[in-house]
Parts: C-alpha cells; structure tokens; sequence
C-alpha cells in the first residue's frame, strides 16, 4: 500500500519554495509512530539534515552535497523547486531468511534542490523515516549531457549530538574486515568500516551503515573532530571516488535507531531500502549445512595444494561423502579440487588458477556422479587469489561446469589485498565487480558465498542467491593465529552481523584442537559452539569440524536437528560484547530454537519462555556447559538433559567462561 500524506501527517515549514530570491527552508518527516524524525534543512543555499529519536537529538544539523573532479562541486547556492511527501506501508515475503514476513513501513519526503547557475543542475534527495532508523540518498539526473562526472567526494556528515561508546574496525588495512573490534569512544575514533555500532552516552544504540549498493564506491566513516562523523568513499588506485557516465544514485546512507540493543539485530531496514526479488524461479536456492575438506586443511592435517597430504582427492571426497550420508548432512564443500594452488596460494600474486582443470588425483565427474548416488549435492569452489582478470576469463567455463554436473551452490574467495594487486575490494571496483559475479551466478543456477568480500548492504533480497558472505574473522583463525577471544562472538551480531548473513564456520566440537597445530584452540566451550547455529545467522552453515569428531558424539544431534531457514527472530536478552541470548522458530516446523552465549565472563540467565506456543508443551532438549566447564577448563564437555516446558516457564542458564548453551524446544 502507498498513500499520499495530508499535510496533518507531516511538519513542513517552506519558505519561498521554488522562489529563487529565497534560499532557506525547513521540512521535516517523521517515522509512522512518530519516535524517529529527520529535518532536511537549506540555509544560504547549502543542505542539511539533522535526526530525533523523540525529544532527543541524535545527529545535529549535518552538511550534505558533492565535490566533483576539476574543482566543480554541487552543495550550495540551490534553492528547493519541489517536494513530495508520502507513506509506504506493505507486507513482503523472504525467499529465505530470519524472518519470513518482513513489514516495509515508512514515510518518505522526496526535495528537488536546483542551482541557481547558468548550469541549474539538480540534485533529488530521498528521506525516509521508519520507527526502526533513517535512511536518505542521493539522485542527480545529469545535466543533460553525456559528459561523464568523477565524484571525489561525497559531503555527507553525521555529526553526532552525543558521544558514546563504538566497536569499530578500521578502514584501509590489507586484511580488508577482518579484524578485531575495538571498543572506544566515538571522539576517538580515526577512519572505520560500517556497519559502525555505537551506544550513544544518552543511551540509544546506533548503527552506521549502508542499503543498495550499486555502481558506487562503499562508505567509511571518518572522525573530522568531537563526534563528527564524515562519509569517506573508498578510492580507485587512481584517486577518483566514483566514475559515473554523468548521472549517479548513490546507496541509501542509514541509522537503525534502538532503545535496547536487541532491537537492532531485528531490524530489517536494510533489506527494505533494497528493491525486490528479480529472480523469478528460485526453486534451486536452498538453504543448507554443509561438511567440508576445510577444517583440516587449516588445522595441517590435509594441504589446499598438492602434496603427499592433499585434501581434495577422489579418496578424501568419497570419504567425506560418506560422512555426509552417515551424518545426515546433504551438502559437501570442497576446496582446493583444481590446478593452480600452491603453498603461496594466500600471497598476494596474480596466482593463474585453473577454473576448469582438476588437481592431480581428483576427478570431479566421478565425485559429483558418487555424491548424487547417496543424496549429496557438491559445492562449488573458485579461489581467485584476488586475480580478477584471470578470474573473468575464466567465469562461464567455470560455471558452466559446475551446471553441466548439477551443482547449485559455489563458494567464491578473493583473498589478497588488493584486487589485480591494485583495487580495493570496497571501492566501486570490487562493488562492481561483485555484483557481476553475483549475477552471472545467477544466469548459471548457483547460489553465492563470498569469502574475503564486499560487505553486504542488502542485495539478498533482489537477488535472494547472494546466501551469505565473510567479511569478518572467521573460525579459521583460531586454526592458525592467536585466535578470536570469547568476545569476538558477542560483538558479532551487533555489527558485522546487522549486515547480513556470516559465513562464520561454527561447529568446532574438538574446540582443544587435539589434531591442530600445537598450542591452538577456539577459545570457546563445545556448547557455545552449538549455540553459534543460532546467535549468528545464516542460510548456509558449516560443520566445520572434522566429520570424525561428529561420529558418536552425542551433541552432534543438535547440529542436525537445528534449521538454517527460519519464520520469526526474537533476542530475549543481550549486552553488546557481554551476552545474548537468542530464540528462532523453524520455518518448517512448530520448534523453537535456543542460543545463548557469554564472553570471557561465566554468568547466570534466566529466560521467560513466553515466545512459546500458549497452552502447548514441549519438549526442552538442552545442551550446556557441564559443571566446571569454561573455555579455559573442560572445555569440550556437555551435558545434555530434557525436560517439559509451557510457555509460563522459566529456565535458568548456567554460562560456563567462553560458554553457551543450545536448546530446542520441540512442541509435542
């Protein structure tokens, strides 16, 4: 449904509108349950916004514009020539998701400023309030010509009324996102990546990001002074921010506004501010767990490359298929089955891999002909090493082979830091470049996980085949460096997380690593490990341990039993960087789901069951820390108990150190 406001619905003060003797106006729009509003402001022809929650301000007045290439720039001597303001209000459905029907709710304030130069160029700002953030972009038609316009720099601040705390990562460094987060004030801050999450010293929580990215060079935040908070568009090698062909739509700049940090997990603002699902059969998207010739090939045990130790041979994946028959699982990842891998494979190099040749010892029509027979579908691996022009040569004979033997799903990595050795993996480069690939996977049936990736702003929902990405650290590094610390999960779905699907890689039941590298270890309890499933989100989920530390282990029933694919997300109680405590309802069931984990401290919960069913009993089948057990002491042990509960119930929850605990609630 789309109406049109009256002039009741919204507060609008403009003053000589169109009159180009007046430059000074002032609009505001507000959020359908009026708690969240932005002010667009023109004062001697310059721009501003300025964003409420309430009666308390979250960002004061903040410049808005364009510096193009040659010195010419658009964000001042305008004047507002028009103004539309009106509601959205609809009810979509996600091909897959943490949520299946997504309300898309807001009230839109559309101004088209013009110059007041022989030129008379202009520029269409797009407001939208919605109770759960704000949201505004840019729209320049072009001034007529085919002259095409180099934007060096986008004007847009967020100049923050508060100071508060912030987890941050930092901008322009080799490893891309993956990184630590840093916790620290914002008027500490240098340059970050978004999303940015931040509780203000007022008490709201706040986060920084972007929807829609297309054709345009990803944002970073730069500190300027004070709280001041600056857009940064990542360069081209050459300097230029965003080469157009003289008109641009940048992505939706947004703020999802919360009064408790839970509340930011279950916004879907992102997904809202992306267009809808082009794809018109989806029937081959599935989501799925998945085994892998992965884990040991970080822990030692197996090479990527070939040697007397190689991962990817006929014998390992007929092994590894078995497995999958075994255990239940109707997925296989393997990597590393092609030529070109060498010990460097992870250097940066133009690495010359091969997208079509098999490794020595390997034979992919007789794997893929094995694993149907026993009912598992193969996923597909491309390694380009950052090499994207060998990469793109490659890419239809690439993916043409994975459709002639019947796979739908491929893993695509890009590790290096620089694509070509030359452009960042966020600028306009790598965002065009990525969404290429997304779509040419699509014209071949294959749904994408991207590793060392562009950082998701939302495109799954126009193309629902973009499952899930990297874009953090991962499990592996606990294989091979000091590690992620406790913490680094409980910060997870505060930020990185509240951009889309990780491709985390949880399910690490050895958590001592007894296999590994000697003096590595996850630095979790097994139990938190299962409760991953559910904390971190994603369509497609590793089971990332080695499938022989799954054979008879008793935990291993959760992993099974628990979906990738869900109706409704609920976050019962969380702490950014302390705990969270998370519930999901199978999308193909009536069962609920369990997750609850903890940072490096052990704590006590106890959660209301009132998600549940009124008047219906289940069945609680709990995995948690046994008694003594932390992510330092005992860390692989569970214990596992049942027991009847209704939606009046309570349980109490015991959180070793580095713990969790896992639950499903199975109605009867």
């Amino acid at each position: 449904m789309i109406k049109k406001l009256t002039s009741i619905a919204i507060t609008a003060f403009l003053f000589g509108c169109g009159s180009p003797e007046n430059k000074d106006s002032k609009i505001t729009v507000s959020s359908p349950n009026g708690k969240n509003s932005i002010t667009f402001e023109l004062r001697q022809g310059k721009p501003s916004y300025s964003v409420k929650h309430g009666e308390t301000g979250i960002i004061d007045a903040s410049e808005m514009g364009f510096v193009f290439k040659n010195g010419d720039s658009l964000h001042n001597n305008l004047r507002v020539v028009n103004t539309n303001t009106s509601e959205h209000d609809e009810t979509w459905e996600q091909v897959w998701g943490e949520k299946q029907f997504i309300q898309d709710h807001y009230q839109q304030l559309e101004v088209v400023l013009q110059e007041e130069t022989d030129q008379k160029r202009q520029l269409k700002i797009q407001f939208r309030a919605f109770d759960d953030g704000i949201a505004f972009r840019y729209q320049y038609p072009g001034n007529g010509t085919e002259d095409s316009l180099v934007i060096m720099d986008e004007l847009t601040r967020f100049n923050l009324s508060n100071d508060g705390e912030a987890w941050w990562i930092p901008a322009y460094q080799d490893n891309r996102y993956e990184y630590l987060f840093t916790q620290s004030a914002v008027s500490t801050l240098d340059t970050v990546h978004t999303p940015l999450t931040i509780k203000s010293n007022d008490g709201l929580f706040l986060s920084f990001h972007e929807a829609n990215l297309i054709n345009y060079a990803s944002m970073t935040l730069a500190r300027e002074n004070g709280t001041a908070l600056k857009c940064d568009l990542v360069p081209w090698a050459d300097g230029d921010r965003v080469k157009t062909n003289g008109s641009f739509t940048t992505p939706w700049r947004t703020l999802q506004i919360a009064e408790n940090p839970g509340d930011l997990i279950t916004s879907y603002m992102i997904l809202n501010l992306n267009d809808p699902n082009k794809l018109e059969d989806t029937s081959w998207i599935e989501p799925h767990k998945y085994l892998g010739i992965w884990w040991g090939m970080h822990i030692g045990k197996y090479s990527f490359w070939e040697s007397p130790i190689q991962g990817a041979t006929t014998e390992n994946a007929r092994m590894y298929i078995d497995y999958c028959e075994k255990l239940g699982v109707d997925h296989l990842l393997i990597e590393g089955w092609n030529k070109g891998w060498t010990p460097q494979w992870y250097e940066n190099a133009m690495h010359m891999f091969s997208f079509t040749k098999e490794a020595d010892g390997f034979d992919l029509k007789e794997v893929t002909d094995y694993a149907r027979s026993k009912g598992v579908s193969i996923i597909g691996y491309h390694e380009t090493g950052s090499n994207i022009i060998n990469y793109l040569e490659q890419i239809d004979a690439g993916m043409g082979l994975y459709q002639k033997y019947g796979m739908h799903d491929i893993k695509i990595g890009q590790v290096g830091s620089r694509l070509n050795m030359k452009e960042w993996h966020h600028g306009q480069f790598g965002v065009n470049y990525y969404r290429f690939v997304l779509e040419k996977a699509a014209e071949y049936e294959l749904a994408v996980n991207f590793h060392e990736p562009i950082k998701d702003t939302g495109e799954r929902r126009t193309y629902p085949n973009m499952m899930a990405r990297e874009g953090a650290r991962g499990q592996e590094y606990n294989a091979w460096s000091e590690g992620n610390p406790p913490s680094h999960t409980v910060i997870l779905p505060f930020t990185r997380m509240l951009s889309g699907p990780m491709d985390f890689t949880p399910g690490i039941l050895d958590v001592e690593i007894k296999q590994g590298y000697e003096g590595r270890d996850v630095h979790t309890t097994a139990a938190k490990q299962l409760a991953l499933y559910v904390v971190l989100y994603s369509p497609v989920q590793m089971l990332a341990d080695l499938p022989e530390n799954y054979d008879g282990n008793p935990a291993f029933k959760f992993l099974q039993d628990v979906p990738v694919d869900w109706s409704d997300t609920r976050v019962l109680n969380a702490e950014i960087g302390e705990y969270i405590t998370t519930v999901r309802k199978d999308k193909n069931s009536e069962d609920w789901y369990l997750g609850s984990i903890t940072n490096e401290e052990a704590r006590d919960l106890e959660i209301a069951l009132d998600f549940l069913e009124e008047g219906a009993v289940y069945e609680a089948q709990i995995y948690a820390d046994a008694e003594g057990t932390g992510y330092e002491t005992n860390p692989a042990e569970i214990e596992v108990s049942s027991r009847e509960v209704t939606s009046k119930d309570s349980l109490k929850l015991h959180l070793g150190k580095g713990g969790g605990t896992a639950i499903r609630f199975g109605k009867k």
